[in-house]
């Protein structure tokens, strides 16, 4: 029975050991080794054995990149204004040994080495030069963090300024400028358009007065050409017809009462050739011997 006893004491004491002894380490993850007291070695991701009651895990380190964001600080500025600025850090620790053992609170050093370093740079700049150079400034916090926590394990990758908090007043200000430069420009563009617009239809009055223009012209030149073309063929068909008095006179006894009926004819004056031509005319009418007319002799016109 005793021996039992002692056999189930040993497996335990042993299963105790071999737990102790294996240790399996995460993907990204890094454990520091102490052999009493002092510092071993650095176990990397994967199995890994160590002496129980000898060997001791002293810290378990996150090799991945890690993201702090640190509440606002007040800063000066140059022209002696105090913004709030509100920064954030990517950082990831490249040697868990020094990381362990250079520095006690990692997170709590890289705060007050940024708010520092913050300080001694927008000390440096006024409020617009601090509003308009935000990458200016994170690279140089990023290489004065990056050279300070290199003795520490640890690599900075990234320092971002999250926000910029200038005072209410200023803000106010800035407000002001802003809304009355959007209303500058806006009427700017206003005026433009209403140029733009009058420039428009001042051109479209013009094109449509040179096309105006043009058809009037294009019509009385179509008319001009109308009328000489009626003339001419009128002048072609008289001398073709070869008139002789007796028919003119008929013509112009055909007219007479056309020209008796506008409200301006009060006087017409016949030529002395029509009177012989309408004496010869009525002669025929009127018989033989009747109404003679000698063309040598001279007539003088009539007024009617």
């Amino acid at each position: 029975m005793a021996g039992v006893i002692v056999a189930a004491v040993i497996a335990a004491v042993l299963l105790v050991v071999l737990v102790r002894a294996v240790r399996i380490v995460p993907q990204a993850r890094a454990m520091v080794v102490e052999r009493l007291g002092r510092y071993h070695r650095t176990l990397t991701p994967g199995l890994a054995i160590v002496v129980p009651f000898v060997d001791r895990i002293r810290d378990r380190i996150d090799l991945r990149e890690q993201v702090v964001s640190f509440p606002p600080q007040p800063v000066i500025t140059e022209d002696n204004l105090v913004v709030g600025i509100d920064t954030v850090i990517y950082f990831q620790v490249t040697d868990p040994r020094a990381a362990t053992y250079e520095i006690a609170n990692v997170i709590r050093a890289i705060e007050q080495l940024t708010v520092t370093t913050l300080r001694n740079v927008i000390g440096g700049l006024n409020l617009e030069a601090t509003l308009t150079s935000r990458d200016q400034i994170n690279g140089q916090l990023r290489g004065v963090l990056d050279e300070a926590t290199g003795r520490w394990g640890i690599r900075v990758n990234r320092v971002e300024l999250k926000a910029i908090d200038p005072p209410r007043s200023i803000q106010d200000s800035m407000e002001k400028q802003m809304r009355a430069e959007r209303d500058r420009r806006a009427a700017i563009l206003t005026a433009e358009g209403v140029k733009q617009s009058e420039i428009l239809r001042a051109e479209g009055a013009k094109q449509a007065a040179i096309l105006r223009a043009e058809g009037e012209r294009e019509a009385q030149i179509l008319t001009a050409q109308g009328e000489a073309q009626a003339i001419g063929t009128v002048f072609r068909a008289i001398h073709e017809g070869n008139p002789d008095q007796k028919l003119l006179a008929y013509q112009y006894l055909q007219t007479l009462p056309q020209i008796a009926q506008g409200q301006a004819s009060k006087l017409w004056i016949v030529p002395s050739e029509l009177t012989g031509a309408l004496g010869s005319l009525g002669g025929l009418l009127a018989g033989p011997g009747q109404g003679d007319h000698h063309p040598g002799e001279p007539s003088s016109g009539r007024v009617t």
